[in-house]
């Protein structure tokens, strides 16, 4: 029998220890992962993509030798829509799966109203929905807040989680032995695979609105860093290692993007000159790394990010202000 066109064919990679990363989907191809752990014939998807990623999780899910019922929880780093928004449609396809979600996200996914007119504010309604489907509710009963140092059991497989703010209030890390690894969100920065190079993997910090804390930051990097383990899992793209090296640009990058925040903030156009300076700054990085891609494409990468960069260290310098 031949397969149907139409099925999803979803881009797995089996990061061995029972972790596999899935594409969701999200703006180009390896930009944005959920992963799945398997342990005993029991599995767990630690985020989501949005709403349009579903098919492709579920048809993972398949491909891995597991039904919707073998699903114990969705863990969700945070609740940003690339990591979050399709945590309700998904969660009704998983009937026996518990979400598990930082106290500060819990209302959100209960209610997640606010989270969807705060993004039609930003996007529009027609690119909102294009990009992120629907935000369906998820009944309390459903959903677990998992507290600081937590831990949960998928079949004998432990989970540590850990609260790690600096790129939001609402975010938790994944500690998993089995896999000598930590599931890190956008605590650990993001790496995108098009910059590896003989170098290895070129990390930097996400210091997104509204939450960005450079101090907290540093903090939750160290902390993890303590945890020794040989790989991180990003959502923005999966297995990088070593983390000791990574951590140590990750630092680096942070007090740069401060710095640069600093020097632009009394520019004619403070928004216009950090992103200007927050590009060289990264593609200078990018040179250093071995990275042999042009400018246009380094800013066909770089430039979203650099954006949403942009736009957190405003609102943190601006709230540093304030007082």
């Amino acid at each position: 029998m031949t397969a149907k066109t139409n099925e999803p064919q979803p881009d797995i990679i089996d990061q061995g220890g029972g972790v596999f990363a899935i594409d969701t989907g999200y703006l180009r191809p390896r930009m944005d992962a959920s992963h799945l752990l398997v342990q005993q014939g029991r599995g767990a998807f630690v985020d989501t993509g949005t709403a349009h990623s579903v098919p492709l999780l579920l048809a993972a899910l398949s491909r891995c030798g597991l039904s919707p019922a073998d699903v114990d929880y969705v863990l969700l780093t945070h609740i940003h829509l690339d990591h979050a928004g399709g945590a309700g449609v998904l969660m009704q396809a998983l009937p026996n799966a518990t979400l598990v979600v930082h106290p500060r996200g819990e209302r959100h996914m209960v209610d997640p109203e606010k989270l969807i007119a705060g993004s039609i504010a930003v996007y529009g309604e027609k690119l909102y929905r294009q990009l992120y489907g629907e935000l369906l509710p998820i009944p309390g009963e459903r959903i677990r807040v998992i507290e600081d140092g937590e831990k949960l059991k998928l079949a004998d497989r432990e989970l540590k989680f850990l609260h790690t703010p600096g790129h939001a209030l609402h975010h938790y890390c994944i500690v998993d032995r089995a896999a000598d690894a930590i599931f890190s969100g956008d605590s650990f920065g993001v790496s995108y695979r098009e910059f590896d190079t003989a170098a290895g993997a070129f990390i930097m910090p996400t210091t997104t609105p509204i939450h960005f804390d450079p101090e907290a930051a540093h903090a939750s990097i160290d902390r993890l860093l303590s945890y020794k383990v040989s790989r991180i899992f990003l959502t923005h793209y999966s297995a990088v290692s070593p983390p000791e090296k990574l951590a140590r640009d990750l630092h680096a990058d942070i007090d740069a993007f401060v710095e640069i925040t600093h020097d632009n903030a009394a520019s004619d156009d403070p928004h216009g000159a950090m992103i200007g300076a927050l590009y060289d700054y990264l593609s200078l990085r990018l040179d250093q790394h071995g990275c042999e891609l042009d400018h246009a494409e380094r800013h066909r990468l770089l430039d979203p990010d650099i954006e949403l960069n942009a736009q957190g260290l405003e609102y943190w310098l601006d709230r540093k202000m304030r007082g």
